[in-house]
């Protein structure tokens, strides 16, 4: 299969816009591209330097974008006011679209129950260009993270969850949810194109996703496509220690959890998308 290069920064905005015919407001998507690279440092702030250099743009342009975003309440800084990350507008953007969102709100209880009957991790997620977005998180009591995944993003090539999605884009092609470049998470996470290909083949045959150790080490993850959108979206998934992992309990996991998608995809709102003539 072949690759075409990836657009970036302003260059994917411009690729959007010609698709849609609406000419982009440069400032809204300067302010938006940089809270998505604050987002995507996680825990770790970031200097001016650091977020000049990311986003391609003057230091002057972006100090004062930084300004009127910590104004309001969208990036804090630290007590030298060198260091910049997320500010908690940011945080009650993101529940309201948690409490407000219709597939969340009735996959939260079926996975809260397949938890408890499996007494493993399960988690519940969004497809986003070239990641998985983290909506839902049920912690087996055996093993607790010591952060909640909420919120958070990985790459859709070495998630199960977002291998199960990539599953149901292979006809009509997987470019726009795969990075030109795969950066390997552990010593088995696939980074050539045509393995994780082939992967993918693998996946549709058999109706389910496997990140073996792909993510982290020791932790083998089972994903099933939700399919109650056109083009599935949203997906499930189970974490469980390689340890003690034997044929049974993993034919265990994949029966419960193919209940629960079918629970699911029955009580989800009707996709217009896919009605004939839609």
């Amino acid at each position: 299969m072949t690759r075409p290069s990836e657009p970036a920064g302003a260059l994917r905005h411009t690729a959007e816009a010609a698709k849609t015919g609406v000419r982009g407001v440069k400032s809204a998507a300067r302010a938006v591209e940089l809270l998505e690279v604050l987002a995507s440092r996680q825990n770790r702030p970031a200097r001016l330097r650091e977020l000049s250099e990311a986003l391609e743009a003057p230091r002057s342009s972006v100090h004062a974008l930084l300004r009127t975003l910590a104004e309001r309440g969208w990036v804090r800084t630290d007590p030298t006011g060198t260091l910049y990350s997320v500010g908690i507008r940011a945080l009650l953007a993101g529940t309201t679209y948690l409490d407000t969102d219709p597939y969340l709100r009735i996959a939260q209880p079926h996975i809260n129950d397949l938890g408890a009957e499996l007494n493993e991790t399960i988690h519940f997620g969004r497809l986003d260009r070239t990641d998985i977005v983290y909506l839902a998180t049920r912690e087996s009591s055996r093993y607790i993270r010591p952060f909640s995944r909420v919120g958070r993003r990985l790459p859709a090539y070495s998630t199960a969850l977002g291998k199960s999605l990539l599953a149901e884009r292979l006809d009509s092609g997987v470019d726009a949810h795969v990075p030109r470049r795969l950066t390997p998470l552990t010593p088995n996470t696939l980074t050539d194109f045509d393995a994780l290909v082939r992967d993918l083949e693998r996946t549709r045959e058999r109706g389910h996703a496997i990140d073996d150790e792909e993510n982290y080490a020791g932790i083998r993850c089972f994903g099933l496509a939700l399919r109650y959108t056109h083009l599935p979206m949203d997906a499930i998934s189970c974490s469980v220690p390689v340890a003690g992992l034997d044929e049974t309990r993993q034919q265990e996991i994949i029966e419960a959890m193919e209940r629960t998608r079918l629970a699911i995809e029955r009580m989800a709102p009707v996709d217009p998308s896919a009605a004939v003539g839609g």
